[in-house]
């Protein structure tokens, strides 16, 4: 198993991981699947050495994936960014989402980012553990902000300052 930085021939992997979370309507705030081509320039506006997509490759296959992405457009949020994690349901509850965050939370120093953010519904309880165990601590709570299907989801804000 390694970790590399996603390249374009990923996103099909990238994209059908993603679709397959959509369903337990548990992690994605999607509804309805996305297409490779809607996703192209979400890809094209990461970077290696400062917003990347992370993927995990097991057999040549990817399994799962990370994303760093800017909390804010705005320059005074430049040092703060948001994670995304996705894992393959097969491969779920195996560690990997836990060697993907520990590889930002690494990465993060190198790529100029002070502070890392997690949107995570209230009711993902597993995301909400694994980011409570790599020291992300509950920074916001916002109430009835998500409609899925016609029940309210609760959005959970975590954070973490990072060491350089």
């Amino acid at each position: 198993m390694k970790i590399r930085n996603a390249e374009l021939r990923d996103l099909n992997a990238i994209v059908d991981i993603y679709n397959a979370s959509i369903p337990s309507r548990i992690a994605a705030a999607d509804l309805e699947f996305i297409s490779v081509e809607s996703r192209i320039s979400w890809y094209q506006e990461h970077s290696s050495d400062s917003r990347p997509i992370l993927v995990v490759e097991l057999d040549n296959k990817v399994i799962g994936w990370l994303s760093i992405q800017s909390f804010s457009g705005r320059p005074v949020y430049k040092a703060t960014a948001e994670i995304s994690i996705y894992i393959a349901p097969k491969y779920q509850g195996q560690g990997i989402g836990k060697k993907l965050l520990s590889e930002a939370i690494n990465l993060s120093p190198k790529l100029g980012i002070k502070t890392l953010l997690g949107f995570i519904f209230a009711h993902n309880i597993p995301s909400l553990n694994l980011f409570k165990k790599f020291g992300f601590e509950r920074w916001g709570y916002l109430p009835k902000v998500g409609d899925l299907d016609g029940n309210t989801a609760d959005l959970v804000i975590v954070g973490i300052h990072v060491e350089e």
